[in-house]
């Protein structure tokens, strides 16, 4: 990777061998995404993509979070003539853009959870090929509980892991799924002792980085093709629907709520 990948403000490149592993470095915010985040975090990706030394990468947090989501103080940056959060352009420029670098990287990526999944940060994870977590880890698809949708192509990858049952579980009642429950319900690959998961990480990396790429690249675009050929339309309703959501009366209140840490009173409207 070239020298300004590794000079990114909120996420940090490493290389081991032919493996890369792209570090998420807001720790201070549970590696919230903000503006700066995204951009950084799809330049890291882009710069792994098109360096064909690259074999394989993983993607990890810094601190004790994998991601605890999107960051709400940076949600409000930009807004719509109506005064609302323009989250449309955020999904659509911002979160889309990293998603479909993932799905269409043409090596494997390795999501390596080290803490809480939440959010946008669950379905960043859940973009991956392979999901290693610690046994602490636990995945949430926060977004029913500050009155949103899941996005970042969650309502994608989550039914297309674990079936519909257990998918309308996790989106419409927001409880945190524990890394072993994770496991069993086969939302993940792996679940490590905390104090393994680097290692463990670091030998699954080599073992791929060391594996045949163009094999991998093939089984990735027939998943790709039988899974999620149309992921560009989940995404786009997923937007659509997420600014819908941030245009009602229950968001406010979700997110008011979620600020003063109380009970949100949804009143349906």
């Amino acid at each position: 990777m070239d020298e300004s990948s590794e000079q990114l403000q909120t996420v940090n490149t490493r290389r081991d061998g032919d493996a890369v592993t792209i570090e998420l470095n807001r720790p201070e915010a549970l590696n919230a995404w903000n503006a700066q985040f995204g951009a950084d975090l799809l330049a890291a990706l882009r710069g792994a993509a098109a360096d064909e030394s690259i074999r394989a990468v993983v993607i990890t947090g810094g601190g004790r979070a994998f991601s605890s989501g999107a960051d709400l103080k940076d949600i409000s940056t930009e807004t719509t003539p109506d005064g609302r959060p323009d989250v449309y352009k955020t999904l659509t420029e911002r979160y889309h853009p990293i998603m479909l670098a993932i799905r269409e990287m043409p090596k494997p990526v390795v999501a390596s959870v080290n803490g809480p999944a939440v959010g946008i940060g669950c379905s960043l994870a859940l973009c991956c090929d392979l999901i290693l977590a610690a046994q602490s880890a636990y995945f949430l698809l926060a977004f029913v509980n500050i009155g949103l949708v899941p996005d970042g192509g969650s309502s994608l990858f989550v039914p297309s892991r674990v079936g519909v049952a257990r998918a309308s579980d996790l989106m419409m009642l927001g409880e945190r799924l524990p890394a072993e429950r994770a496991l069993q319900w086969g939302l993940i690959n792996q679940v490590t002792p905390d104090e393994q998961l680097a290692e463990r990480t670091a030998a699954l990396a080599a073992r791929l980085a060391s594996g045949p790429t163009r094999s991998y690249a093939g089984a990735k675009r027939l998943l790709n093709n039988r899974l999620y050929a149309r992921i560009d339309e989940q995404l786009e309703l997923e937007a659509q629907l997420q600014q819908e959501m941030v245009g009602s009366d229950d968001f406010i209140e979700g997110a008011t709520a979620f600020v003063q840490k109380r009970a949100p009173q949804f009143k349906g409207s």
